[in-house]
């Protein structure tokens, strides 16, 4: 359980420095609040953390019940997958839109990885 901890430690340090780049982006692109748009570049550093935020509220969740019912070790072994999939995904994505799939698709299969297993952990438990 303890490995999961440090992991949704680890995602919530994530989130925070994805908004930090929100805010330095917002002073080198001079997109004042509570603008959102206006700079390309300041609108990509945007999604990249909105995105991340809207995914971490399914994974959170979903990283403790597959670690609950199934195994904490592999849960925090894909909560780790998923961090590191947000850092490809952003730098993909600053480079070029488009470059952001592989990050996005590793992120997102952790995600998906972790509420079917913990679907099938609590199914499971709730017939034994």
């Amino acid at each position: 359980m303890e490995q999961v901890a440090l992991v949704t430690l680890l995602m919530s340090l994530q989130c925070i420095y994805f908004s930090l780049k929100v805010g330095q982006a917002r002073g080198k692109y001079g997109v004042k609040a509570p603008a959102t748009s206006g700079n390309e570049l300041f609108e990509r550093v945007n999604r990249i953390h909105l995105n991340t935020l809207e995914l971490v509220v399914v994974t959170l969740p979903a990283m403790w019940v597959f670690g609950y019912y199934l195994n904490w070790s592999s849960a925090a072994l894909l909560g780790v997958v998923f961090i590191v999939g947000r850092f490809i995904y952003a730098a993909g994505y600053l480079q070029a839109p488009e470059k952001r799939s592989r990050g996005m698709l590793i992120g997102f299969l952790a995600t998906l990885a972790l509420i079917l297993g913990g679907l099938w952990g609590v199914i499971s438990a709730l017939f034994v």
